[in-house]
């Protein structure tokens, strides 16, 4: 468990260190200082929206039609082999409860719920308590680092991403052959786009869809490591010099 933890902090440190080596303070004072990296990032943005409309939107509308009790059986599966991992990473919260609710899922319903693909422990009462190891990280006082776009990936910070390296050492993800391993990431990946089309209009009437992505990511990051009740965050400082003259102008 310890050498699980200092690569997981070394991996972040590692992150962190290359990519705030080049990272240059922004020239408008406005600019927020979680994205340093904003025009580089922006340049990935249109990168992955093209990539998006011509590959993963049409896939995902193709995988929409999959009636949803077949869906569902494959995002049960998928979740069921990350109960591990979520054991552990509750264990490293000192969550003991939610540890031993992750435990019983991944028991029951690789059993009695055929490798996964009947989510049986649900209905039971056993509701799922899912945890990264880059949650554990932020819980411990790990910075999230600047925010990136990356290809492909799309809005990240380098603990998340970093805490989904350390958990794809638990077992049984260790396991996946390539093939099964692919799959697994497909079928995140188009279910995840599927879920997200309601947030197309938002998006497209947005004034600005990468700020929007980038707040959007934000507050889903801050309430997975708060579990769903993050305190207020604090107001950045060219706000408080706008004053509320300023907000009384709307």
């Amino acid at each position: 468990m310890r050498d699980v933890k200092q690569l997981g902090r070394w991996l972040v440190l590692g992150a962190a260190l290359v990519l705030g080596g080049c990272a240059t303070a922004p020239d408008d004072p406005y600019a927020d200082p979680r994205d340093p990296f904003e025009e580089t990032n922006r340049s990935v943005w249109k990168f992955n929206d093209a990539l998006d409309k011509a590959v993963l939107k049409p896939a995902a509308l193709a995988y929409g039609k999959i009636p949803e009790p077949g869906r569902q059986g494959l995002r049960n599966v998928v979740d069921n082999l990350e109960e591990p991992a979520s054991f552990v990473n509750n264990l490293l919260q000192g969550k003991v409860s939610d540890a031993g609710v992750t435990l019983w899922r991944f028991t029951i319903n690789s059993t009695i719920g055929l490798a996964g693909l009947f989510d049986v422990a649900t209905p039971m009462g056993l509701t799922q308590r899912q945890e990264g190891f880059g949650e554990v990280l932020a819980t411990w006082g790990v910075g999230s680092g600047p925010y990136l776009m990356l290809p492909l990936v799309g809005p990240t910070v380098p603990v998340d991403r970093g805490g989904d390296v350390v958990d794809g050492l638990y077992f049984p993800l260790d396991n996946l052959s390539g093939p099964v391993s692919a799959g697994r990431w497909i079928v995140k990946a188009l279910d995840t786009r599927l879920r997200l089309m309601e947030q197309d209009r938002l998006m497209e009437n947005s004034l600005d869809s990468y700020s929007f992505l980038r707040e959007a990511y934000f507050q889903n990051w801050r309430n997975k490591v708060y579990d769903g009740n993050p305190p207020p965050e604090p107001v950045p400082d060219y706000e408080e010099d706008l004053g509320d003259d300023f907000y009384d102008q709307f």
